[in-house]
């Protein structure tokens, strides 16, 4: 079991992260913005299965893998850098369904899609499995336990952070995008603003180790 201390800790270091925009929080601020709370709390739901996901990879010896095979690092963090240009352009592009769909004169994506694309844009960012175990490690006590017990439960302090925080863009997020409802040239500039964030990301991710 760990400790309170540890626990603590974990938190304060997972609350500084989760407040630094990233791929994830983009995304779902731009999913609330475009379809709605709703929409955006089941893309969270699957963005935090790609966090477990990545949490029980780790534990296992994924990390070690990327550090000891760095093209495959090099190739998940590019394919994440794809997808979030990909998102981009689908916001702007003439013509064509948006992937986005968030205008009110277009019908929503259906709940399995809000789940599987949270889902990809977490997956897709394997800096995750870097950062558990760069940071969880610190907190382990030998004495205290298994070692995989206890990066198991630090890391779901660390989910818990993130999901409640992201939770809360999230529900902002589908407020601004109510008051932006009746106001079509706020819309248009949102969506513009948007994919320029993305793809800002989107370059970050794929040009930085």
């Amino acid at each position: 079991m760990v400790s309170l201390g540890a626990v603590v800790g974990v938190a304060l270091i997972a609350l500084g992260l989760v407040l630094t925009p990233g791929p994830n929080m983009i995304y779902l601020v731009s999913r609330s913005l475009s379809q709605g709370r709703a929409a955006g709390l089941v893309s969270l739901a699957g963005v935090a299965c790609g966090f477990l996901v990545y949490l029980v990879a780790t534990s296992i010896g994924l990390a070690a893998l990327f550090a000891a095979v760095p093209a495959l690092f090099v190739i998940v963090k590019l394919a994440g850098a794809a997808y979030l240009l990909y998102l981009a352009w689908s916001i702007v592009r003439p013509g064509g369904r948006n992937v986005f769909a968030g205008d009110h004169d277009q019908p929503g994506h259906s709940t399995r899609r809000l789940f599987s694309m949270g889902l990809a844009t977490c997956l897709l960012n394997p800096k995750i499995a870097l950062m558990y175990a760069a940071l969880l490690p610190q907190f382990v006590d030998p004495s205290a336990g298994p070692t995989a017990v206890q990066l198991l439960q630090l890391g779901l302090v660390q989910v818990v952070v993130a999901v409640t925080v992201n939770a809360a863009w999230v529900v902002a997020a589908a407020w601004v995008a109510a008051l932006l409802h009746e106001r079509p040239v706020a819309q248009r500039i949102q969506r513009w603003i948007t994919a320029s964030v993305l793809g800002g990301f989107a370059v970050h991710l794929g040009t930085t180790s």
